[in-house]
């Protein structure tokens, strides 16, 4: 009878406790920023941290709350820097300072006759691309791999290299038109002279 009691009030306590949880998440909850989500829907997603910022969201955070500039991302290229000025409706500016420099999308390389094993570059890997052991040969899964360069400076044997991506149909991607697109105005006539439009109305 004992144990029964003691199933019937852990039971109860359980009951209480998740009730407890499922209210406080929604009475506290954190809605996350639509804005911020549509701009890290637009960044790569290479997390490396190129632009200032430790990862894709926080600095798609930062463009949100208006603490950071959209040209700071070197993997996005020019192409992404006009994709959020259309986004945010913003003046586009060209990749500034570090960004400047764009690069072809790559892939991480690890020469697996010098690898050693330190296991350095799966813990700078933001991404989790790299498998392998403590003493034992490292591999990049290239599926994953975003091209961020993270693992290359930790090696201590420059066993790392980075390739580009030959571009073939499946990777190849559209260039943003870099001719601006505008209203071609109408003719105006000179002083006297009547425009075609108004010669027409007036014969009319």
């Amino acid at each position: 009878m004992g144990f029964v009691i003691a199933i019937l009030v852990m039971s109860a306590g359980a009951l209480v406790l998740g009730a407890a949880l499922g209210y406080g998440a929604v009475r506290f909850r954190v809605d996350g920023d639509p804005l911020s989500e549509k701009i890290n829907a637009v960044l790569p997603q290479t997390q490396c941290g190129q632009c200032g910022f430790p990862g894709c969201k926080p600095y798609a955070e930062a463009i949100a709350r208006g603490e950071a500039e959209i040209n700071l991302c070197p993997p996005g290229g020019d192409d992404g820097a006009r994709k959020l000025a259309d986004l945010l409706g913003r003046e586009y500016k060209p990749l500034s300072g570090g960004a400047a420099t764009v690069k072809p999308r790559m892939v991480a390389i690890i020469r697996e006759d010098t690898c050693i094993g330190c296991t350095l570059c799966i813990q700078a890997c933001p991404v989790d691309a790299i498998v392998g052991a403590a003493k034992q040969m490292h591999t990049v899964v290239r599926d994953l791999c975003t091209g961020c360069e993270l693992c290359v400076k930790p090696c201590p044997v420059e066993c790392i290299d980075m390739a580009p991506i030959p571009e073939t149909l499946a990777t190849w991607k559209w260039e943003y038109p870099v001719i601006p697109i505008a209203p071609v105005p109408a003719p105006v006539a000179p002083p006297g002279v009547a425009n075609a439009g108004d010669s027409g109305r007036k014969a009319a």
